[in-house]
């Protein structure tokens, strides 16, 4: 380790340079990364407020020219079934709805035999401030592949065209048959200019439309703003350029057809969960009790990251109809992100900082279960957003494998997971009032809870496991000829 520290160094100081020149927050939020962990942990606020800066931001805000230049390389003889996944972080260093869909389908290629490895974009994770980080790391039996140069350029440009570069080098030691590129467009055009090196073919997986999620943080951005019109261009490019598109829902496919892409060029590879979660689950009591909950309170939850567009503040307006309506209910958020201090700020001018409403905070992913279990229904109250109309979340899907009914709000993403009267109930966007009746009925109704909860269950393990998903994309390479 002590060898790989002065070359981790060197480049975390590349790019802490870089960003000094343009964003002295970003710069300022790596050197706070870098600190010895007593003294990050005291000044935590100062590192929530710097992550939220960078945040809005946004990675590559003034993306470069289309192409990335393609890479001096010499022909490779692919190895049938091997898959390089191009995606921009990984587990263990980043934990979400995107690196753990990376890591579950990995490994659930790996189990139908095919031989997946990954590549994390270029810096990372030292640029988050792991500076022990070497050039390959197995998780799960998957190999992570780490580009690390000694100097990082700066601008997107020309860290793309080094991404690639040193991405190139992978491909001839690793001879991959296809190119998996995952959103953003950052690696799905290193990926075309791999192809354009080395005759791969190239699949772009569409995980969502970071475009309308940057667009969806703040009330004063436009889809006239030159950020959302460029990152839109450069999805779009990928998407028509890739030889298949995946992605995960019929909404998502439909807009994608929109933007030129033929339909047959597009598959449906749906979020999905593994056997775990499919298994009995476990008792949710000792959570509850942790908690403070008692045994005869209603717990209504959810889980994942707390973005603007979840729309959290209309569960806590909700949850303040239904207290004020005598109902024994608690709330209960497990998760984290850049509005956890505005919620939990409301919560108090809410009277719901007696209890009512419980934060944890970020959850090990070993433990999401236990939570799920402590929940009598899970909420999904997404806000009437463009990306939440097209875009389905990966935590109902695990909510629903646990046996939970969900109630949702009524977006088109979220009909494509819940059957009303079936599996859970669509309530109006963004209606305390709405979401208070309707969350008052499944509470009072123990038989109504059960039966929709193991309609979830049942619909998640006959559609939507990473073996199902693998056997897709296994189908799909094999369209392509790699199989």
């Amino acid at each position: 380790m002590s060898r790989r520290i002065p070359r981790a160094v060197s480049l975390a100081v590349s790019v802490a340079w870089g960003e000094l020149r343009h964003d002295p927050a970003r710069a300022a939020l790596l050197g706070v990364r870098l600190l010895p962990a007593p003294v990050r942990r005291r000044v935590r606020p100062v590192e929530g407020w710097l992550s939220a800066r960078a945040r809005a931001a946004g990675p590559g805000a003034t993306p470069s020219a289309v192409r990335v230049s393609a890479p001096a390389g010499r022909p490779v003889r692919p190895v049938p079934g091997r898959v390089l996944h191009l995606v921009t972080n990984s587990l263990p260093f980043a934990h979400a709805g995107y690196t753990v869909r990376t890591q579950k389908l990995a490994e659930a290629q790996r189990a139908a035999g095919l031989d997946p490895h990954v590549v994390t974009r270029i810096g990372f994770p030292v640029a988050r401030g792991v500076l022990d980080a070497g050039p390959l790391q197995v998780v799960g039996g998957v190999p992570q592949h780490r580009l690390l140069p000694a100097w990082l350029p700066y601008g997107q440009g020309a860290q793309l065209a080094r991404n690639a570069e040193l991405a190139g080098r992978l491909v001839e030691r690793l001879r991959p048959a296809v190119l998996h590129a995952a959103t953003d467009h950052g690696n799905g055009r290193v990926a075309l200019a791999l192809r354009e090196a080395y005759g791969l073919p190239v699949v772009y997986e569409v995980r969502g439309f970071l475009e309308e999620t940057w667009l969806s943080q703040d009330a004063a951005r436009s889809p006239r703003d030159p950020v959302y019109r460029v990152r839109r261009e450069l999805e779009t490019h990928c998407m028509r350029e890739a030889d298949l598109v995946l992605t995960l829902g019929a909404a998502m496919k439909a807009e994608i057809v929109a933007r030129g892409v033929p339909r047959e060029r597009v598959l449906i590879v749906p979020n999905a969960v593994d056997g775990m979660f499919l298994a009995p689950p476990p008792d949710g009591a000792p959570v509850r009790a942790r908690l403070g909950i008692g045994p005869d309170e209603y717990v209504v939850g959810t889980v994942g990251s707390l973005t603007p567009h979840e729309g959290i503040g209309t569960l806590l307006h909700a949850g303040v109809e239904l207290r004020r309506r005598g109902v024994p209910l608690r709330l209960l958020i497990v998760g984290d992100g850049p509005e956890r201090d505005r919620l939990q700020r409301l919560a108090a001018r809410l009277g719901l900082d007696d209890g009512t409403a419980l934060f944890t905070g970020r959850v090990p992913h070993a433990q999401v279960r236990d939570y799920y279990a402590a929940l009598d229904v899970f909420a999904v109250p997404r806000t009437d957003e463009r990306v939440c109309r097209l875009v389905a979340p990966l935590k109902p899907v695990e909510a629903m494998a646990s046996g939970l009914p969900v109630t949702a709000s009524d977006l088109t993403a979220m009909r494509e997971l819940v059957e009303p009267e079936v599996n859970g109930r669509l309530i109006p966007v963004e209606s305390p009032l709405s979401w208070a009746d309707e969350l008052e009925m499944v509470l009072y109704s123990h038989k109504r809870r059960l039966e929709w909860g193991a309609a979830a269950r049942a619909m998640v393990a006959r559609e939507r496991t990473w073996d199902r998903v693998a056997a897709t994309t296994h189908e799909a390479y094999r369209s392509l000829g790699c199989v």
